[in-house]
């Protein structure tokens, strides 16, 4: 995740500070663009967050994967309340960070919710994250994990 967010810090739920490299090292990341005032992200967060823990919190050994959240709310306070909604696990960039704006352009994010699977190295898997997981489920976790070509231990 060098290329992507190496030098920054992610916040966690509880306002903790985490060094992102440490954070994603080994883990295929789900970047999660959202905000709490648009009706789709509040109608697929329920969805991501029961993907996520079928295979990361209920499965043994869990999945290789985190979520990194990347606000599009309008205020500090509406990306709090709305952190505070997703799995503890979860990773947010601040909410101040102006890199959040940067990423959005990376990604020709136009709409959320969206979904952005991506490699240790930062390169992109799918795009259309969310709609693989309402259409496959965790099935479509396997193939992010064999595009990832790191992963030899997840049997999935």
């Amino acid at each position: 995740m060098v290329d992507v967010l190496g030098g920054r810090l992610l916040v966690t739920r509880d306002g903790a500070w985490v060094e992102a490299e440490a954070a994603l090292q080994n883990k295929v990341v789900a970047l999660y663009f959202a905000s709490a005032c648009c009706a789709p992200s509040r109608d697929f967060t329920p969805l991501l967050c029961e993907f996520y823990a079928d295979l990361v919190e209920r499965a043994r050994p869990p999945a290789p994967l985190a979520v990194v959240f990347v606000s599009a709310d309008c205020s500090a306070q509406e990306m709090e309340d709305f952190l505070h909604q997703l799995p503890g696990a979860w990773l947010a960039l601040p909410f101040h960070d102006p890199y959040r704006h940067e990423l959005r352009t990376r990604y020709h994010i136009t709409a959320t919710p969206k979904l952005v699977i991506l490699k240790p190295s930062g390169e992109v898997i799918t795009n259309k994250g969310r709609k693989q997981i309402r259409e496959r489920g965790c099935a479509c976790f396997q193939d992010w994990v064999q595009a990832a070509e790191v992963f030899q231990n997840f049997s999935g």
